[in-house]
């Protein structure tokens, strides 16, 4: 018995996208959305939020400057 295909959502358009060999884009549904996909990750538009330090200090412990 063989399984059916696997698919997943794609993350640009959330279309169906098959989620095998048989698709070299995966997990994106098409070479468009892994394009613009790889666009946003060029332009920044990704960030990792950050808390602000609570010390308020721009010294880390030992006193010397972070970069």
């Amino acid at each position: 018995m063989s399984r059916p295909p696997r698919t997943v959502k794609c993350p640009v358009c959330g279309k169906p996208a098959l989620y095998e060999e048989a698709n070299p884009s995966r997990p994106f549904c098409s070479e468009r959305c892994r394009t613009i996909d790889l666009g946003a990750w060029a332009a920044e538009r990704y960030r990792v939020p950050v808390k602000p330090d609570e010390g308020g200090s721009e010294d880390d412990e030992t006193g010397t400057p972070r970069d």
